[in-house]
């Protein structure tokens, strides 16, 4: 039996590369496991040995400490790889096929699943519907900055490259598959994004610059990406992106400028919860202020995709409300305008077989718009680190040395 090395979460500010336990088809006792999970059999699983395990900024508000994650737990929900072993009741994924993983965990069989929406599974989570790996209370599953992860429901959840040859040649683009590819065209998708639209994304992270991405890929005529990192926004013009600096004063002042109008048919929240202030209020922490600007700016009648993080416990918030999830959010002017709100985890297995084919065919290059750039599993505290400090990159963990080539 191989050993295991993985990503592991030692309280704010810090992550360390521990050896851990090699996979089994069962669900062990460990930190963030629901007791209620102890114990499970998971003989419908697969075990995938990682080929690229990415670092999220949904991991990011983990490590800095903004959310109940406890000490200990195994980090990462974005992975790619070779399946390595199958469980007994596993029909159809064969060992040593290539597969994408969404990050959200789901059965296949409960009411939301067969309804399209494995974002909420009611059967992987016993404190709430919705679970993904390596993230607080989603149930505790085993997370995947790891050289090798437990995958449950291996048949209804892994998607497989149709060839590996081709697959290993675009694989930093099918690695964003597990995430922020979807997470980015769920948040276009649910705003309405059609051809001939313009659209706003608030945050030049991975997610808005996929986000960005993916307008395009459905048609948009402009895509405004707002921000205060002037590096992310520099990679958001490299692929055709309008870009406006929030610090610089308000975003529908400088759409003005770019529309001829301070409005979008659009717009997409890819920021989340810890959110800063557009203007002079930029250095401050302002956790509603991109979902009202968002309301203000987008046309009467038209949506808001939210795929941005919001949570229910964030004990380093500015405020005691923010700390449960309460935000001044001005929900008046939302209803005034007759906008309609698209909320919570992208249900992953509703787009990444056709953005797989749209990666293996060509029409877009995910990995270079979000930049992406591999990094051994050793240095991943080094990739928390600068993704931290705002680099304008999407760190891809290469935990077997099978990215080299793309260094």
């Amino acid at each position: 039996m191989p050993g295991n090395k993985g990503v592991v979460y030692e309280g704010p500010g810090k992550v360390e590369v521990h050896t851990l336990d090699y996979p089994e088809f069962e669900l062990k006792d460990g930190p963030g496991v629901n007791p209620a999970n102890v114990g499970r059999k998971v003989p419908h699983g697969a075990i995938v040995k990682a080929v690229a395990t990415n670092i999220c900024g949904s991991d990011q508000h983990m490590v800095r400490g903004r959310t109940t994650a406890p000490q200990g737990l195994v980090l990462g929900h974005e992975i790619t790889g070779e399946v390595v072993e199958i469980g007994p009741d596993v029909e159809f994924i064969k060992v040593g096929d290539l597969v994408s993983v969404p990050f959200n965990i789901a059965c296949g069989r409960c009411r939301n699943c067969k309804a399209g929406k494995t974002d909420v599974c009611e059967n992987v989570n016993p404190d709430r519907p919705g679970s993904a790996y390596g993230y607080v209370d989603m149930g505790g599953w085993v997370g995947g900055q790891a050289e090798y992860v437990l995958v449950p429901y291996a048949d209804w959840n892994l998607l497989k490259f149709p060839d590996k040859d081709q697959a290993m040649e675009k694989i930093l683009d099918l690695a964003m598959l597990a995430d922020i590819f979807p997470t980015g065209f769920h948040g276009c998708v649910s705003a309405g994004v059609k051809p001939g639209s313009t659209v706003y994304v608030a945050g030049a992270g991975p997610v808005g610059l996929a986000a960005g991405a993916s307008a395009f890929l459905l048609g948009a005529a402009v895509v405004i990406i707002g921000d205060l990192n002037k590096e992310r926004l520099e990679q958001a013009r490299s692929f055709g992106c309008e870009t406006i600096d929030v610090s610089q004063g308000d975003p529908k002042d400088q759409i003005e400028q770019i529309l001829g109008e301070p409005m979008v048919d659009c717009g997409v929240d890819a920021v989340g919860f810890e959110a800063r202030g557009h203007g002079s209020d930029a250095g401050e922490e302002r956790p509603a202020t991109v979902l009202n600007t968002l309301m203000e700016i987008t046309r009467a009648g038209g949506a808001l995709g939210i795929p941005g993080l919001y949570v229910t416990g964030d004990p380093g918030a500015a405020d005691e409300a923010a700390k449960h999830g309460s935000l001044s959010i001005r929900l008046g002017l939302g209803w005034s305008r007759s906008l309609s709100f698209t909320t919570g985890q992208c249900p992953v297995m509703r787009y990444h077989r056709q953005l797989m084919m749209a990666i293996l065919n060509d029409r877009v290059q995910i990995a270079k718009a979000v930049n992406a750039i591999p990094l051994p599993l050793g240095q991943a505290p080094q990739g928390y680190q600068e993704f931290d400090q705002g680099a304008a990159s999407k760190f891809v963990l290469d935990p077997h040395g099978m990215l080299a080539r793309f260094r």
